[in-house]
């Protein structure tokens, strides 16, 4: 599976945004989606998944409350809708897919990344 991520830009603090990811091939609906980020400097870190079906989301702590993740099978694609942007929110962030992604925290297939600046 191919991914391509889009949606990134620059915002002020307590803005919102969201990211999309559309993915290539007829399969989407059988892998789990995830968004994780890179801040400069830092190590890459996850933000949220989904179930393949949807229904099921896991969030980071620091996004729990301001971000939600969803998908459109019948788009192959999946979202972050991110509200209330924080400048530690800044980062690139990246969408990823896997068969067990969910419950194994691990996702074999990543897109390229797309940067959100949030300013102060």
């Amino acid at each position: 599976v191919q991914l391509q991520a889009s949606g990134g830009g620059l915002v002020q603090a307590g803005g919102s945004l969201r990211l999309s990811c559309a993915a290539s091939g007829r399969t989407f609906s059988s892998y789990d989606m995830g968004w994780f980020r890179q801040a400069p400097g830092k190590e890459r870190e996850f933000v949220a998944s989904i179930r393949s079906s949807g229904g099921r989301e896991n969030y980071a702590d620091s996004v729990k409350g301001r971000f939600t993740i969803s998908r459109d099978n019948a788009k192959n694609t999946v979202y972050l809708q991110m509200n209330s942007l924080k400048p530690e929110d800044t980062a690139v962030y990246y969408c990823a897919a896997d068969l067990r992604g969910w419950r194994t925290g691990e996702f074999d297939y990543w897109g390229q990344g797309t940067q959100v600046t949030v300013s102060s």
